[in-house]
């Protein structure tokens, strides 16, 4: 009596092919991890970095409408009034006048000096990420539009 074997080839991966790809993947995740993990940083910088444009452009537009109107404050876009101090957008409403939004930024008027804060931001960055918005006054007769970016992760 003849015995028969059906030989079927048999397909898929083994244990260890699949271990190896695993340890792989995992490899290739830790080593890119960083790298995705600070985006946020530059995220946060970049946003600043927008801002501070247009805190420039709001404040230009804003002195050359000064400059036709010779006037205490202007009306920009939008129907915002915007004050002014020495020809510029006053620390008080250059925020407004820029167009930034409170639900993206933490803005802080103080007197001469506006700080914007991106929203997103840990509490202990404030001081290493952020703009500073100085209005004009005598010793400097344009405002100081300054991006502090150092560590905004």
């Amino acid at each position: 009596m003849k015995t028969s074997f059906n030989k079927t080839a048999q397909s898929g991966f083994t244990l260890i092919e699949l271990i190896v790809v695993i340890v792989i993947l995992g490899i290739l995740a830790a080593t890119a991890l960083p790298k995705f993990a600070s985006l946020s940083g530059d995220a946060r910088a970049a946003s600043l970095q927008g801002a501070k444009g247009a805190v420039s452009s709001a404040s230009a537009m804003a002195h050359g409408k000064w400059l036709i109107a010779n006037a205490a404050s202007i009306t920009v876009e939008g129907g915002t009034q915007v004050d002014i101090v020495l020809g510029y957008p006053s620390a008080e409403t250059i925020a407004a006048a820029a167009g930034l939004s409170d639900t993206d930024y933490t803005i802080i008027p103080n007197g001469q000096q506006t700080i914007v804060r991106p929203k997103s931001m840990p509490a202990a960055l404030n001081a290493t990420c952020m703009l500073t918005y100085n209005e004009a006054n005598g010793a400097n007769p344009m405002p100081r539009i300054v991006v502090t970016a150092t560590k905004c992760e």
